[in-house]
């Protein structure tokens, strides 16, 4: 199941001749009742599919380092490579030399980002966890707590806020128009646009997706518009590609986003 609205098409019952329309995927695409109730909760098909991404990336890490050896091989030696690469090329190089501290979060963060936008090409899961609003929005809140927490931490709170608002440097009377916009797009703006930026790349993919895999079973009839049905079906599979790119930049890009902010929360310059 993909979505509500959309199973018919799906199952085979709406062709080009059979007078019922194109089954345009839309907003109910995205919504899905609840798969069974757990303790009183119930339980839909993308909240299902986040506790599974935990589970899995719990077990991969656990699975790689419960033997380590000082030479890795195997998911160890890939599971190492990934670190370095989280921990040199993201944290070390934004951050500077506090960075490594805050490695485990970004690793983490890139993996469960991805993981979360990957399973929208997994068959059986097909949907991308991240276009739901929720998810991105709570992953931005986490990142958002963190940076000003730091902040506050290291300049105090006024001392923060100044940091954030009063940059140094310009003439007074521009501090009336500068303080206010710095406050609102660092505290506000930056969570903000963090989870949306998110939320509607995966969700414009998966949408995409969704119009030509429908279009592949609604054009499959016995007559000339079974070659339509073709293009459609290779169309699906280059967004395929199209989307797994996609799922790739939008963690990476949500990790790194993520390691400036800290590092401009840490800056002692401004």
């Amino acid at each position: 199941m993909i979505g509500a609205g959309v199973t018919p098409a799906l199952e085979g019952t709406c062709r080009v001749l059979s007078g019922c329309g194109f089954p345009a995927p839309g907003t109910q695409s995205f919504e899905f009742s609840p798969m069974f109730s757990l303790a009183g909760y119930e339980v839909t098909k993308p909240v299902f599919l986040l506790v599974l991404s935990t589970a899995a990336i719990a077990a991969l890490v656990i699975v790689a380092f419960r033997r380590p050896a000082l030479v890795p091989r195997g998911l160890q030696n890939a599971m190492e490579v990934y670190y370095d690469f989280i921990r040199i090329g993201i944290a070390r190089d934004v951050i500077g030399r506090d960075g490594e501290r805050f490695a485990p979060y970004l690793g983490t963060l890139f993996l469960f980002v991805f993981l979360l936008n990957f399973l929208e090409i997994v068959p059986g899961a097909q949907f991308p966890v991240t276009s739901k609003i929720a998810f991105p929005a709570v992953l931005s809140a986490l990142t958002w707590l963190i940076f000003n927490y730091l902040g506050v931490r290291r300049h105090g709170f006024f001392g923060y806020l100044k940091h954030v608002a009063v940059p140094s440097g310009l003439p007074k009377p521009l501090y009336l128009l500068i303080t206010p916009i710095e406050f609102v797009s660092t505290i506000i703006i930056r969570p903000f646009t963090l989870a949306v930026r998110l939320f509607a790349n995966m969700f414009a993919g998966h949408l995409l997706l969704l119009i030509f895999t429908l279009g592949t079973t609604y054009l499959l009839v016995p007559r000339i518009q079974g070659i339509f049905a073709v293009v459609s079906f290779g169309m699906t599979f280059v967004l395929t590609g199209f989307e797994l790119l996609i799922q790739f930049l939008q963690a990476y890009i949500i990790t790194l986003l993520t390691a400036t902010y800290i590092a401009g929360a840490l800056d002692s310059e401004h």
